[in-house]
């Protein structure tokens, strides 16, 4: 089955120059392999929503979908037999696809125990942070996995600081927070909504209510863009491809604040 997460994503700037915001987005969590799509919905080809196997998973636009995951995970010698591997993207619209983030989730008796944060840019760079327990037992919603932040994001953010990542999967909702620290300087970013069955009466709604899906978000990300640019942050040129395609989580710890 494939679930369509209409939730929301709130993005709050802290340090001395300040700026929030909050977008309803549309997410699609499924295993990208075997699951049956809805009408409106295809993989690896043209509908009004797509997810595409080289979209994800590996090098960017030459991806190799869950394989690639199943790779990654074996490598580190997480336990695979029985376990679930699920992708949270939001789809393609039409011709065009773009994600600021999308996680590679592995479930064991349908508690997640290791995921990986799939991060993209605008200017066609991808770095994945892998996330997981040593002993790959379940991560909490409590738990809070840190990894060293290697990748230029944002123009108006130095590649240096960390990130702490929660992660909340229960069989209603799905609940992500993202906070990176720099100092003084932060971003909290968060990924809220119910988890329900894709439909494609739900995926019409969502072309309709949030019209051109990924362009939209591409979009939304350049207008913050400006909003930051005229608040005089400062500005970073187009930083250098990140050396390596993964990295991995470095500390636990208790929930932050």
């Amino acid at each position: 089955m494939v679930e369509h997460i209409q939730g929301k994503t709130c993005h709050v700037r802290r340090g001395a120059l300040q700026n929030a915001f909050t977008y309803g987005v549309d997410y699609l969590l499924c295993d990208l392999e075997t699951a049956e799509f809805p009408w409106l919905l295809s993989r690896n080809r043209f509908n009004l929503w797509s997810l595409c196997d080289r979209k994800h998973g590996g090098p960017r636009e030459n991806g190799k979908g869950a394989k690639w995951f199943r790779e990654v995970l074996a490598a580190r010698g997480f336990p695979l037999e029985n376990a679930e591997l699920l992708l949270l993207a939001q789809p393609g619209f039409l011709w065009f696809h773009f994600n600021p983030v999308s996680f590679w989730i592995a479930l064991r008796e349908d508690k997640p125990c290791a995921f990986v944060a799939e991060v993209n840019n605008t200017f066609g760079h991808r770095h994945c942070y892998f996330c997981a327990h040593e002993d790959f037992r379940p991560i909490d919603k409590a738990d809070t996995i840190s990894a060293e932040k290697l990748m230029h994001v944002s123009p108006f953010q130095k590649v240096a600081g960390r990130y702490l990542f929660n992660f909340d999967v229960t069989d209603e909702a799905i609940s992500i927070r993202i906070a990176f620290e720099n100092g003084e300087e932060g971003v909290l970013a968060t990924l809220t909504g119910k988890r329900r069955p894709a439909t494609s009466a739900s995926l019409l709604w969502a072309a309709l209510r949030r019209p051109l899906g990924a362009l939209r978000v591409l979009t939304l990300i350049h207008w913050q863009a400006i909003i930051l640019y005229f608040k005089r942050a400062p500005f970073l040129k187009k930083q250098p491809r990140p050396a390596s395609l993964i990295s991995d989580s470095q500390t636990f710890r208790g929930m932050t604040k």
